[in-house]
């Protein structure tokens, strides 16, 4: 499946605008720059503006041109992991790859009652110790159905980037986590705990807001040992 040229031109201003390249209220690339830039047509240009004025990455003025917000729209967080452990002892196990058509599971990613999507369920080891058990619900449009064997989906965001040039860290997301106490039984059976420790309860969903479209809906349970993170803003 080819990525539309708006797309990639999109993809490629985003990444020049995160980079620092513009300051904030820094007049953009004009129309005609943008065409003699990329070779395309004005309406390929003009639908990748859009989208980054959609997303709050720019403001476009009447006669004045297009400048790089100052207050971007939903400014962003950045959460990550702090890892306990050496990253190359990090291991995935690819459980189960199943097409679905949940009626609870197509209204979070948007399709209709006649959409389908995969559940692709996943272990997380370090040092070969069991620490995060994952379910990914993905439609069916961004899985590869002719996928070797199970392990092909050890990363999920790596044929996201390779298949549909979707690069899903940097797509937006809204993401919970809570303690759940008891541990479901198959869970802690999975993670080799038991249902009186608890495990943190994380539910992602990552989207593309200007499309209105859900990539991945993802529910992972993981244990609380292994629990820390850090905030920090992306400025």
């Amino acid at each position: 499946m080819r990525t539309p040229k708006y797309q990639k031109i999109k993809n490629d201003l985003k990444q020049q605008l995160r980079s620092g390249k513009f300051a904030s209220g820094d007049k953009f690339y004009t129309e005609a720059e943008l065409m003699d830039i990329y070779q395309v047509s004005s309406i390929t240009v003009i639908r990748s503006l859009n989208d980054l004025v959609a997303e709050g990455y720019l403001t476009r003025q009447q006669g004045k041109g297009t400048f790089v917000s100052r207050a971007r729209k939903g400014k962003r967080v950045l959460f990550s992991d702090v890892e306990l452990f050496p990253v190359e002892q990090d291991q995935v196990t690819v459980l189960a790859i199943v097409r679905e058509q949940d009626p609870n599971i197509l209204k979070k990613l948007k399709l209709g009652k006649n959409g389908a999507y995969y559940r692709i369920e996943r272990i997380r080891q370090a040092d070969n110790v069991p620490y995060i058990y994952q379910k990914s619900f993905i439609p069916e449009a961004y899985i590869n159905e002719d996928y070797p064997e199970l392990s092909y989906y050890n990363s999920i965001y790596k044929h996201f980037k390779e298949d549909f040039n979707i690069h899903m860290n940097e797509e937006d997301f809204i993401e919970t986590n809570e303690i759940t106490l008891p541990t479901p039984e198959h869970v802690a059976k999975l993670l080799n705990t038991t249902t009186d420790e608890p495990v943190v309860l994380q539910i992602r969903t990552t989207f593309n807001e200007a499309s209105n479209t859900v990539y991945e809906y993802i529910e992972s349970y993981k244990k609380w040992n292994f629990y820390k993170f850090q905030l920090t803003s992306d400025h």
